[in-house]
């Protein structure tokens, strides 16, 4: 019989999914993660976000101000880059991909900011925000944008944010298959190694697969931001109230 996979002895995992600017979401999970933290004799814990922390949702600027400031008392934590991410650093280089990001959700983001969303048809419109956004985002927030990793691993578990090119090893992945890869990776059925955690693709409820579990249940709107928890071989949900 397979051996069930886990984290490591003595450690407790805590790996959230997109946030896509609420905070509000992501302040009570955290709250609820500190309660259950507190209740778990482990010697370490692990805190992941798996990227997504901005568009849609009203506060994009909050959200990277709370992950940008002091971690969790006690806990170790990792902040994974998504798609969303992507956009927003294309933008700030030279008003790159800036249709795209405005439909998917950037113009939230830079409201949060207190930037006018521009004409993404017009190049001036375009420059004009894209330098007022540069020069509102704190130096805190870009270094915090600038060091999110790909891929984290713990024991058995794997987290990145989209997935992983199914027939690729580890060490050969590339960033565009990490923060963007669906149906290539969410179909296939065979062992990827280690269990993929992963957000991107929106689920009503946390999906549970033999070789990947993904936990994006659509927090901006559904209003249920979820956190799996890992522990020894045993896994768990937290959820802030859906709606």
């Amino acid at each position: 019989m397979a051996r069930a996979p886990c984290v490591p002895e003595g450690s407790v995992v805590y790996a959230i999914g997109d946030i896509h600017g609420r905070d509000d979401l992501l302040a009570d999970l955290h709250d609820r993660i500190a309660t259950d933290a507190a209740a778990v004799a482990a010697a370490r814990r692990v805190l992941v976000h798996l990227g997504d922390y901005v568009d849609r949702g009203p506060t994009s600027r909050q959200v990277v101000d709370r992950l940008s400031a002091t971690a969790m008392a006690g806990f170790e934590t990792v902040a994974l880059k998504g798609n969303h991410e992507a956009f927003l650093q294309a933008f700030l280089r030279r008003g790159e991909a800036a249709e795209g990001w405005l439909a998917n959700g950037g113009a939230a983001t830079l409201f949060s900011y207190g930037v006018a969303p521009p004409d993404p048809w017009d190049e001036e419109d375009v420059e004009r925000a894209r330098t007022e956004f540069a020069l509102r985002l704190p130096d805190r927030h870009r270094s915090f944008l600038d060091g999110l990793r790909l891929l984290h691993q713990e024991g058995d578990y794997l987290f990145v944010h989209a997935g992983i090119r199914p027939w690729a090893p580890l060490d050969r992945q590339v960033e565009a298959d990490l923060l963007w890869i669906r149906d290539p990776f969410l179909d296939w059925t065979k062992p990827f190694g280690p269990v993929v955690v992963h957000g991107h693709t929106i689920t009503r409820a946390p999906d549970v697969r033999s070789n990947r579990i993904g936990i994006d249940t659509g927090a901006y709107a559904s209003g249920m931001l979820t956190c799996l928890v890992l522990e020894g071989t045993s896994r768990r949900f937290l959820h802030t109230g859906g709606a």
